[in-house]
């Protein structure tokens, strides 16, 4: 029995890992006011007819902490660049200067700050219901594993476990969210 305890233990830390996983890259889209390249990751380009990913046919830079730089692998990108860019409507007007592409990150506003944290704690709270979720699909397991035998005491045990998983997740969410938060408000 506790063999199969320990597996549930093992696929609901595995699950939670996932989900902590999900929300940190659901985070790295919110941008905090510093130029980053990964504010680019989710740009699709148009690459001779096939939709491609912008970090697969162009190097992204920072100059600084407000400008990024787009170097396309083909000149003949540059356009093609610049639509992907404003398609993907993150609001940034990139300059073309024949080379490479120039986008100011425009400096954040204390409203949209605010805005920015209530989207970041938005995530955190499908990441803690999703948490909930895997919790609840541990829990039935050991109530499954009550029919085939367990005893009362490992059932609460394993409960126990399963609850204290469960608030080291949520606990390492909010640690992450209160990050992020900070982030976004520094200015």
């Amino acid at each position: 029995m506790t063999e199969e305890l320990n597996m549930i233990y093992s696929e609901f830390r595995e699950s939670n890992k996932k989900t902590i996983d999900h929300f940190e890259v659901e985070l790295v889209k919110i941008r905090a006011g510093k130029a980053t390249p990964s504010m680019l990751q989710t740009v699709v380009v148009d690459y001779y007819g096939s939709p491609t990913p912008l970090n697969q046919v162009a190097n992204i830079a920072t100059m600084d902490a407000r400008t990024l730089t787009v170097q396309p692998w083909e000149k003949a990108m540059l356009d093609p660049i610049m639509k992907g860019i404003i398609n993907a409507n993150l609001g940034f007007a990139p300059q073309n200067n024949g080379e490479v592409l120039i986008i100011s990150v425009p400096p954040l506003t204390e409203e949209r700050r605010k805005e920015l944290v209530k989207r970041a704690k938005s995530e955190a709270e499908h990441a803690k219901v999703g948490i909930r979720n895997h919790r609840k699909d541990a829990m039935d397991m050991v109530k499954s594993l009550k029919e085939d035998g367990l005893s009362e005491d490992m059932q609460k045990d394993a409960e126990n476990e399963i609850q204290n998983i469960t608030n080291a997740y949520s606990a390492q969410v909010d640690d992450i969210l209160a990050a992020k938060e900070k982030d976004i408000m520094t200015i």
